[in-house]
């Protein structure tokens, strides 16, 4: 990362891809950043003295932060440990010294408007892993035969949407396969007119999924969070099924309305939801002593 403030030299590793890290490191770095407690294992397990930053996106005491997560919980209560945790209302539950609310951030280069005609009208991508989850969509994709559904998830995920339902053949012909990467995900959205959320993890946030939405100007409609506040009344959501519906054909057949929308939240989301602003922050929070 390089702007006006910092000029670095970065050490980059990726877990889902790369293996023995130990190969890559050097004993010198000013700050080990990353999402979840892997950047503490790097640390902890290397003996490094650097300081180091924790961004996390679901909730800590559980294995969908890491696997081994009890082992390093402990360690987030260390001075020269920052968390950045995306769930306002969840923060109450941790008394970390170095605590920062900071809500999910994407890369605006990377999700963009593309000049591309959607071949879906709506799409859903995650997990179907709650009851919840699996019967909205299945619902939603029966009671509107008219409209083009998509759904984004990996095979063990379909298969196991596929154990729990009666109805297979809707769900073999919405899945589309597994994206694995941020500039696929990104043509992804851009190929559909909107997309809609049913978030699991916290109780305040917005996902990752709703602002990769808003920064590729296709409208998303939110299940209710509190930081829709940060919206300003203009990111639309649902109250049940029934609204869900509604909105959907509501944003499909006026294009003003969409419009609109999708531009007042775009402009709102650059401000706030940035990579560029947000690391920034992070390093600014990490680095003040070294400044």
């Amino acid at each position: 990362y390089q702007n006006s403030l910092y000029k670095a030299n970065i050490t980059s590793f990726d877990e889902l891809y790369e293996s023995n890290i130990e190969n890559k490191l050097e004993k010198d770095y000013d700050l080990i950043i990353g999402y979840d407690f892997s950047p503490l294992k790097i640390k902890i397990d290397n003996n490094l003295s650097a300081k180091c930053a924790c961004y996390f996106a679901d909730n800590i005491c559980s294995t969908t932060s890491g696997p081994e997560w009890e082992k390093y919980f402990k360690y987030l209560y260390r001075n020269d440990v920052y968390t950045f945790f995306w769930d306002k209302a969840m923060m109450k539950d941790y008394d970390f010294k170095n605590l920062y609310y900071q809500p999910q951030f994407v890369n605006f280069e990377i999700y963009c408007p593309q000049q591309i005609e959607p071949k879906f009208d709506v799409i859903f991508a995650g997990r179907l892993d709650t009851d919840i989850r699996l019967n909205t969509f299945i619902e939603l994709v029966r009671s509107m035969p008219d409209l083009k559904f998509a759904w984004y998830a990996i095979e063990k995920h379909y298969k196991d949407a596929l154990s729990r339902t009666p109805y297979k053949d809707t769900v073999k012909k919405v899945w589309q396969g597994f994206i694995d990467n941020e500039k696929d995900m990104a043509t992804a959205t851009n190929n559909a007119r909107m997309s809609f959320t049913i978030n699991a993890q916290g109780v305040s946030s917005l996902n990752y999924r709703t602002i990769q939405t808003i920064a590729c100007k296709r409208l998303i409609i939110s299940d209710k969070r509190e930081e829709l506040s940060l919206y300003a009344g203009n990111l639309p959501y649902y109250e049940d099924l029934e609204d869900l519906k509604a909105k959907i054909r509501y944003f499909l057949s006026n294009k003003d309305a969409y419009r609109t929308t999708v531009e007042t939240c775009y402009q709102i989301g650059r401000k706030k939801h940035h990579s560029k602003e947000n690391v920034e922050f992070i390093l600014k929070t990490c680095l003040a002593a070294n400044a």
